[in-house]
């Protein structure tokens, strides 16, 4: 059984990467790509610390983060490799779009990415909520 504050620190975290998706989706039909790009990774993100909370893990970058979950969550067959591509695709959209002068988000991509990062945290939600149950 998982100490309470942690519990309650994985599930703050996982309601953060619900707000960020519904951020993401209202940016995306707003035709704010960048901002759902941007908001879209984070449901990711948060949703990712969400399980090393219950672990009383956390890392100081978002690269830690990413391969953290790669290597405990992915390569152990927790979760599936097209886990680990999404979270990895859409840090580097993320990170391409927030830092690279003119760059240019196709609504195509940024959709398909909002789509990824509901599927993505429906799933963590779903093994957080079966951990702690």
């Amino acid at each position: 059984m998982y100490e309470q504050e942690r519990v309650d620190l994985a599930l703050y975290r996982m309601d953060k990467a619900q707000e960020a998706l519904t951020d993401a989706g209202e940016a995306l039909r707003q035709g704010r790509l960048a901002n759902a790009a941007n908001r879209s990774y984070y449901a990711f993100f948060h949703a990712v610390r969400a399980l090393f909370a219950l672990e009383a893990r956390d890392f100081r970058k978002h690269s830690g983060v990413i391969a953290a979950f790669q290597k405990d969550y992915v390569k152990t067959g927790v979760f599936p490799v097209s886990l680990g591509k999404q979270l990895q695709s859409a840090f580097n959209l993320r990170t391409q779009s927030d830092y690279r002068d003119f760059y240019v988000l196709s609504k195509e991509k940024v959709a398909a990415q909002v789509a990824d990062a509901e599927q993505f945290v429906e799933t963590l939600k779903r093994y957080l909520l079966s951990m702690i149950s």
